[in-house]
């Protein structure tokens, strides 16, 4: 699954991986996992992750099969 997460965050003020982490109650190393396409969210930390950067889960996270 790839991800914009990295893209969102530097657009949003750059917000650090651990500022992204706080706000969604997850670890930092969590969110670099998931930014590095090593792990996949759960369907909540998705929809988590796109409420805090004001868009939609489909912009976040795209499927590539």
């Amino acid at each position: 699954m790839a991800n914009h997460i990295r893209r969102l965050r530097f657009a949003h003020g750059e917000m650090t991986q651990s500022e992204l982490a706080d706000r969604i109650g997850m670890t930092r190393q969590t969110i670099a996992a998931i930014e590095a396409g090593k792990y996949s969210p759960s369907l909540e930390a998705a929809f988590r992750i796109a409420r805090v950067f004001g868009v939609g889960v489909e912009e976040v996270f795209q499927w590539t099969e």
